[in-house]
């Protein structure tokens, strides 16, 4: 799997109207592409809430939106627990953490950080989703630990965001069966099927 160019990320987000959700000239994200490296991915600062809904799956069900699930109302609180740029930024080096599937964030997090790496925000995996679909698979899909909701008392809220597909169980309904889920997992709970995703660096443009 590859990313389309920084070119083609640009339209593609001008295309479905995120400049405009992320209150950013569709101008300033096509000079972003122009000054940005080849091989990185588009950041920018659109709310989760509205980014979801944009997210497809790259096959027959195309036309099924993706969702936030019910249970996270406060996506937009959740922020970014490591440095970013000023969006719009470009994330470099994606891994979706394969690696750690079966371990929980409290233990890979701090295995990232000591290797070089930094944990993927929800706005990076987001975006990553939207430009290339395809590195969300079944059994293998992942969580995004660079962001997290802090409480009133300075503590973390312990659910991590999470892309995942639905199975159409439950309150997501059968409707919704393959469609791209934005949910959560517990901070130190295993999943066979979720990966811990990070990037290698991140640059401003």
């Amino acid at each position: 799997m590859a990313l389309p160019s920084l070119t083609d990320q640009a339209e593609r987000l001008v295309r479905l109207g995120v400049h405009e959700l992320a209150g950013t000239p569709a101008d300033r994200l096509r000079e972003a592409a122009a000054d940005g490296p080849a091989d990185g991915l588009l950041v920018t600062a659109a709310p989760a809430s509205v980014l979801a809904p944009l997210l497809r799956r790259p096959d027959a069900h195309e036309h099924k939106e993706g969702f936030v699930v019910a249970d996270m109302t406060d996506v937009d609180l959740f922020a970014p627990t490591v440095e970013v740029p000023a969006p719009p930024y470009v994330a470099l080096g994606l891994e979706r953490g394969d690696a750690f599937l079966d371990r929980t964030p409290a233990e890979s997090v701090p295995e990232l950080l000591a290797a070089g790496r930094s944990p993927m925000t929800l706005a990076e995996g987001l975006h990553w989703v939207l430009q290339e679909p395809e590195v969300l698979q079944r059994n293998a899909c992942f969580m995004t630990p660079g962001s997290r909701l802090r409480r009133g008392d300075g503590s973390y809220d312990a659910r991590t965001p999470a892309l995942w597909i639905s199975n159409g169980t439950g309150r997501d309904g059968r409707e919704r069966r393959d469609a791209v889920k934005l949910g959560w997992c517990w901070w130190r709970n295993r999943h066979t099927w979720l990966g811990v995703a990070s990037c290698a660096a991140r640059r401003a443009v």
